[in-house]
């Protein structure tokens, strides 16, 4: 499908994700992967930190409110709690987490799994979106998740980095 795949490689597409589990047939599978210059634990807090804001495109998905370009410190997200946060307050639930390593939510349809892999001094950021209705309007979906989740992750990256 077009979009569907931006920057994660053969054997990371081959490879189960938390939100696999959570839709048998997908409408929408889409993966998205980048490589951050920090440890993992440099990479989780920021990870963690998208139940704070949404770390895309401000002026669309937050009405122009700015991510925060600092940690706030907070606690490890846990399952119920929301999963993001735009202007009109929180969006979606964390699904599952494990501290350090992945965090999955449900927003607007689709289950989503954020997996830090470990590589070398680096971190592998992967990001797996599955949709569980409306194949119709997956080509849609896909692009416009690729538009807004390659800037979060760039964000993401860019924000770990610096610390």
């Amino acid at each position: 499908m077009i979009g569907d795949r931006w920057g994660a490689t053969d054997d990371e597409v081959a490879r189960r994700y938390p939100c696999d589990d959570l839709v048998a047939r997908p409408a929408l599978q889409a993966w998205r992967a980048i490589t951050v210059e920090a440890a993992p634990d440099r990479v989780w807090p920021w990870v963690a930190q998208i139940r704070i804001a949404p770390y895309s495109y401000d002026w669309i998905d937050n009405l122009g409110r700015r991510s925060p370009s600092e940690l706030r410190h907070l606690p490890d997200p846990a399952v119920g709690d929301p999963f993001t946060t735009s202007v009109t307050g929180p969006v979606g639930r964390i699904i599952a987490v494990d501290p350090g390593a992945q965090l999955t939510g449900a927003i607007m349809g689709a289950m989503m799994s954020y997996v830090l892999e470990p590589a070398g001094g680096s971190t592998r950021l992967l990001l797996k979106v599955v949709l569980a209705r409306g194949r119709l309007l997956a080509p849609l979906v896909s692009v416009g998740d690729l538009v807004m989740a390659r800037r979060q992750l760039l964000n993401l990256k860019g924000l770990a980095e610096r610390a």
